[in-house]
Parts: C-alpha cells; sequence; structure tokens
C-alpha cells in the first residue's frame, strides 16, 4: 500500500498525544492485569508484598518496561497501528513505507522512550523538524502518515 508522505499528510502534534492518552488508558488495565499475575502469587508463595523487596521491585519495573514496549511493538508490527492511532487515524510505517518488522518497531519503542524523558522534547521537535518528525521516528527510519477518513456509506 502507497502512502502520501507530505508535511499535509503528518498527523500533527496534538493528535500524537492524543493518540498516546487513548493508548494510556488501554495501557493502565493491561498493567493491572500484568500486576496481577506477578504480584497475587509472589505474596501467596513468598508471603510478601513484590513492592517490598528491593530487587524483585526492581525485576517487576523491568518486566512492566518489557509489557509496555511488547504492547507498542505488536501492534505497531500488526498493521501499524494502536487503538489510539486507529482512533486518530494515523499509523506509523517504515521510510519504505512499509509494515514496521520487529527490529524497528524495538527500535522506534526505545527511541521513543528517549523523546519522552528530557519533557517530551523528542516529541516537540516535531513542531520545528522540517518533515514534522519527532526524534524517534527520525532515529528508527519511521513516520506517521494519516489515513482516509471512512464515509461509512456501504458500496
Amino acid at each position: 500500500m502507497e502512502f502520501d508522505v507530505t508535511l499535509a499528510n503528518q498527523p500533527s502534534l496534538f493528535r500524537r498525544l492524543g493518540a498516546m492518552l487513548y493508548d494510556s488508558v488501554l495501557l493502565l488495565g493491561v498493567l493491572i492485569l500484568a500486576t496481577a499475575i506477578v504480584a497475587i502469587p509472589y505474596e501467596i508463595v513468598v508471603g510478601a508484598k513484590v513492592y517490598e523487596a528491593t530487587l524483585p521491585l526492581a525485576l517487576m519495573r523491568l518486566y512492566l518496561l518489557v509489557v509496555v514496549a511488547a504492547f507498542y511493538v505488536y501492534f505497531w508490527m500488526r498493521g501499524g497501528q494502536t487503538l489510539g492511532m486507529r482512533a486518530w487515524r494515523f499509523r506509523v510505517i517504515g521510510d519504505d513505507g512499509g509494515n514496521l518488522g520487529f527490529g524497528s518497531a524495538l527500535q522506534r519503542f526505545g527511541w521513543a522512550i528517549l523523546s519522552l524523558l528530557p519533557a517530551g522534547l523528542g516529541f516537540w521537535w516535531s513542531l520545528i523538524d522540517r518533515d514534522r518528525l519527532a526524534w524517534h521516528d527520525r532515529k528508527s527510519h519511521s513516520r506517521l502518515v494519516m489515513l482516509e477518513k471512512r464515509t461509512g456509506k456501504a458500496s
């Protein structure tokens, strides 16, 4: 599938943030379930809460980071859209115009984390970038493209 990659076809920073808000609601539920899957058996077997011990807490944080990465990598590889991206009508594609592979999606996630860390500077960068790309778009050789609005009329 070919996509128009002109500036007019790039989602705005507002759309990106809107999709992130949608995704955060879904991701919160996923993280609650992922925490319960580990924390409840841990408390039963060990007899202590995960957050009371330093090493299990560090492992739990790493585990939850992997869950978040798996969430984004899965959706970016499978159709190029998370639920939020679908709602805001855009998707991620590689520089070649195709879907992201595992390595590209994982690389995009890693760079996206770095884009968020300095007060979201990597996202704000898209406001001044000549191609309206955020840091993680440029570094992972991917980009976001707008999708056509569906009319909902049957043919």
